[in-house]
């Protein structure tokens, strides 16, 4: 009958084995257990090999007797010699059961198919065992961010039956959704009536981009920070008022208070000099910038 071998460890391929150092130990006919001779071989072996690391156990009979026969006995053999080494020296863990039939190739000599075969490499080759082994390391997955659809507009129905329509910048909203911890992202055209802290009704939609953002980044925390242009001093807390002002907004329609914190800066942080040159130096300075605390 065609003989059998059990390769007991999980290894890319047989061929790639073949190359690593390795050891037998032998039976008598139809014996799965070692004579007292061949355990003092093993233990020999062992003592002169203690920080090898075996990769690999195989099984082998004769080609006397049916392939089942075979195959269990060439498991059994595994078994005992695995307990009798399980403790004593490294093993690799992720080992399986494997049969594979006719990929022993017989000696002549029946003597010599009887046995157990350990493959094992060197303990300074340890930190290559894979890439020895064949065994290709597939580096982790990151986690997939999730993709967020946002809205390119809202529209609420007024209390008198009138619609109100607010148009969204999605680039925008995807941003800060994505900023990194500690950047800081100007929120463009969100204006005020002058010396107030109320935003005018063109720029509400600039409130509810941020508000959507919010909804939908659950872990995002902010700063809203305000700032002002043209006077050196803020008498009247100006720029504080208006950042807390969207502070207000965004906990009125359901956004956790401990997720916000706001803080005026007056115009201590100007982007152009004061006095400014011309409008549009003022309007750069007269600003809301939303900080990424967390995300």
């Amino acid at each position: 009958m065609k003989s059998v071998f059990v390769f007991f460890f999980c290894i890319a391929a047989y061929a790639s084995v073949a190359a690593q150092e390795q050891f037998s130990v032998y039976f008598d006919s139809n014996k799965f257990e070692l004579t007292s001779k061949e355990i003092k071989n093993l233990s020999q072996w062992m003592n002169a090999n203690a920080n090898v690391k075996i990769v690999g156990i195989h099984g082998f009979t004769d080609e006397d007797g049916s392939n089942g026969f075979n195959d269990t006995l060439a498991k059994n053999r595994i078994n005992f010699v695995f307990n009798l080494i399980k403790d004593k020296i490294k093993i690799r863990e992720d080992f399986k059961t494997r049969s594979f039939g006719e990929l022993h190739n017989l000696s002549k000599v029946k003597a010599e198919n009887r046995k157990v075969t350990l493959f094992y490499i060197e303990a300074k080759d340890i930190p290559r065992e894979n890439e020895i082994l064949g065994i290709k390391e597939v580096a982790p997955i990151e986690e997939l961010k999730e993709i967020i659809h946002y809205p390119e507009k809202l529209v609420f129905e007024n209390p008198d039956g009138t619609k109100s329509e607010y148009k969204l910048d999605v680039a925008f909203m995807q941003k800060i959704g994505e900023a990194a911890v500690g950047e800081k992202l100007k929120i463009d055209n969100l204006n005020f009536k002058i010396n107030t802290f109320i935003v005018v009704p063109e720029s509400r939609g600039k409130m509810y981009e941020l508000l959507v953002v919010l909804q939908k980044n659950p872990k995002l925390k902010i700063e809203i920070q305000g700032h002002l242009c043209c006077m050196p001093n803020d008498r009247l807390d100006l720029s504080t008022q208006r950042a807390k002002a969207i502070n207000n907004f965004l906990i009125a329609n359901g956004i956790d208070e401990k997720r916000l914190t706001y803080k005026g800066f007056g115009s201590t942080i100007p982007i152009y000099p004061i006095p400014e040159k011309d409008e549009m130096q003022r309007a750069a300075n007269r600003r809301v910038e939303i900080m990424i605390v967390s995300n």
